[in-house]
């Protein structure tokens, strides 16, 4: 069975950092796209950063910057690096894979994703 599992979530100053990470588990990420997404109370979920096979990345305009976005070589392991964290970063974060492995004309915050994480909190106190 195909699941996500993410941690590292935790509350946190502004100004502060996390790393959450993403692990998969009875499949490898392979040529998976793999995403983060979050979701603050009353709003949309939103896509944060994005990395497809080749290591190519994007980005949300709101945490170009700050977050990075990480695969490890063994490809069963995705990272969020989260800098300079503010208070509208406050949200549940889930990873989610997308079957597309790259696409010319559209970023991987725009493919379908169709496996999701059960989410981490994340909340930055001003």
């Amino acid at each position: 069975q195909k699941q996500l599992v993410e941690s590292g979530g935790d509350l946190v100053h502004n100004g502060g950092s996390l790393r959450l990470s993403c692990a998969s588990s009875g499949f490898d990420f392979g040529d998976n796209t793999v995403a983060w997404f979050r979701q603050a109370p009353g709003k949309e979920r939103e896509g944060v950063a994005c990395i497809n096979r080749r290591r190519d990345t994007a980005y949300a305009d709101s945490v170009k910057g700050r977050f990075t976005v990480s695969r490890d070589n063994a490809r069963t392991t995705v990272y969020l690096q989260m800098d300079n964290l503010i208070p509208e970063d406050t949200a549940v974060y889930y990873c989610s894979t997308s079957p597309i492995m790259w696409e010319a004309t559209r970023d991987c915050l725009e493919y379908e994703y169709d496996t999701w994480g059960q989410g981490t909190q994340v909340t930055v106190s001003s």
